[in-house]
């Protein structure tokens, strides 16, 4: 059985630093890919960063390159996302998921099917 547990989320000042974790099990962890996504109240969930195992690839939306950093532990089967220099735009609920077919877009929620549950991050002004 696939699962994803997301953790690590909380609440932070403006400028300070969170690192969300992701744990996956049920998966062949050679071959994976691994997004971040968020979503705020009453805004859509958009992408936020993606991993793959096989190469390292990674991928980023705008609003976070240079201050996000997405990492894959291989042997913990675990992915984790160092967030610096958090706004208070950053404050979302945050999940991660895992596709089961290539994706055309990594940043696309509608291209992942497998979903944790989400952690929520909190950024005071």
């Amino acid at each position: 059985e696939v699962q994803l547990q997301a953790s690590g989320g909380g609440l932070v000042q403006a400028g300070g630093s969170l690192r969300l974790s992701c744990t996956a099990s049920g998966f062949i962890f050679d071959d994976i890919a691994i997004g971040w996504f968020r979503q705020a109240p009453g805004k859509e969930r958009e992408g936020v960063s993606c991993i793959y195992s096989l190469d390292g690839r990674t991928h980023y939306a705008d609003s976070v390159k240079g201050r996000f950093t997405v990492i894959m532990d291989n042997a913990e089967n675990t992915v984790y996302l160092q967030m610096n220099n958090l706004k208070p735009e950053d404050t979302a609920v945050y999940y991660c998921a895992a596709p089961v077919r290539p994706m055309a877009d990594p940043l696309s929620p509608s291209a992942y099917d497998y979903w944790g549950q989400g952690t929520q991050v909190t950024v005071s002004s």
